[in-house]
């Protein structure tokens, strides 16, 4: 089998993730047909088991694909469906595209950012949520739009911010 690299550190301490969690995605990807061409496949399987993706789950996805750590960093980091840091029980998603853009999305962001604590990319102290802006979630016609899990508000006001969290 495939040992887990331990190469994340958190406060100076290696974080070891669960072996039973390395076995199950060991247990996916040998269960495909074939490897080549399952990346994206195989790391939103790995994020459904890991809850996100460190470095060392990438690195241990890019050596059962036999590809290199890069490659599978190159499609972690490019696309905003794929975490690297664990985030948080509520992923809150502020529309920043032209659209939403017009329509005040930035007020919308900073207010959620001051009534949290924290800015778009990082997680509250709590563990409840994460914020992030995102480029376009497709829904123009309901600009400004904010995404909370799979929960679409559209034209959101600043004023509704408050009753729009305290449902989570």
């Amino acid at each position: 089998m495939l040992e887990p690299l331990i190469l994340q550190e958190k406060n100076n301490q290696e974080e070891k993730l669960p072996n039973e969690k390395y076995q199950k995605l060991k247990k996916y990807i040998d269960d495909l047909p074939e490897t080549e061409g399952t990346l994206i496949q195989v790391l939103h399987k790995a994020q459904e088991i890991f809850g996100y993706l460190p470095r060392d789950v990438q690195l241990y996805v890019a050596r059962a694909l036999g590809i290199s750590g890069a490659k599978v960093y190159g499609v972690v980091s490019f696309y905003n469906y794929f975490n690297d840091k664990p985030r948080g029980e509520y992923l809150i998603n502020v529309c920043t595209g032209t659209a939403c853009f017009v329509k005040g999305c930035g007020h919308l962001l900073e207010a959620i950012s001051e009534k949290l604590k924290i800015s778009s990319g990082e997680t509250t102290e709590d563990g409840k949520f994460t914020l992030n802006g995102v480029r376009c979630i497709g829904a123009c016609g309901l600009a400004p739009v904010i995404v909370i899990d799979d929960q679409v508000y559209g034209r959101v006001k600043v004023e509704e911010i408050d009753k729009i969290l305290s449902k989570y």
